[in-house]
């Protein structure tokens, strides 16, 4: 089947919150159940660049590369013998509004369009992410910073855990649906220091302005990779 989407996903700048699951359950789509690692689950802030997009295999004039910024938490479905984990999207950020139209229109996405920029610096030995948008007259940023090589992502580990959910799920006013996302396994660099520096209140909602304010329980950069998106299949 050819695919709905593909990109490059590359430096994701990622600050993950524990959170009290009752914040989110409301937020849970039905058939799936919150995700738990060790007990604890997480809201993670992710800012990176897609570049190459195409939809259909097609290159969009002028909406090939972009920044996003989400807000996203963790559940999963069960599915014959196996589960399949997955995210669910609070906020999306991006630059053009066309992007925000189609990401809702198809997926039932929460997008909104912002003005955006990024600021990535890598010499190999230092990679720091700076994503940031402009509500009003006031520029909000993400930034995460890092040293050393890239590392691969033991099995069982917290970094699996964030990285390696495959599925999103969303409910809008068509009803609920998922879709899938492919890519091999990322690697990551811990981070040396990062940075939210948002409203977050009026930016995410009053739920998550405590969970937010707290030191995050981890940070790093994801190199990224190719990702396909395939089309989203309507739950039952």
């Amino acid at each position: 089947m050819q695919p709905f989407l593909t990109a490059n996903w590359r430096y994701l700048a990622m600050l993950n919150f524990v959170v009290d699951p009752r914040i989110l359950t409301p937020l849970v789509p039905p058939g799936t159940e919150i995700d738990y690692e060790n007990g604890e689950t997480f809201l993670s802030i992710v800012g990176f660049l897609f570049l190459d997009t195409r939809l259909l295999v097609l290159p969009i004039p002028l909406h090939r590369n972009f920044e996003e910024v989400n807000l996203r938490f963790y559940v999963r479905k069960r599915s014959a013998d196996t589960w399949r984990r997955g995210v669910v999207f609070i906020r999306e950020l991006v630059p053009r509004r066309a992007i925000a139209l189609v990401a809702r229109a198809f997926y039932g996405e929460r997008y909104v369009a912002l003005p955006m920029r990024h600021a990535i610096i890598d010499d190999g030995a230092h990679v720091s992410a700076e994503y940031s948008w402009r509500r009003g007259k006031k520029w909000e940023s993400l930034e995460v910073s890092a040293t050393g090589e890239p590392q691969s992502i033991p099995a069982g580990s917290h970094a699996e855990f964030i990285t390696e959910h495959y599925w999103g799920y969303t409910c809008a006013g068509t009803g609920c649906s998922e879709y899938r996302v492919e890519h091999p396994r990322w690697k990551v660099r811990n981070a040396a220091t990062s940075a939210l520096r948002a409203d977050v209140a009026t930016l995410y909602g009053e739920q998550f302005a405590e969970t937010l304010a707290r030191p995050p329980r981890s940070a790093f950069i994801a190199q990224g990779s190719a990702i396909t998106i395939e089309r989203r299949s309507i739950l039952l």
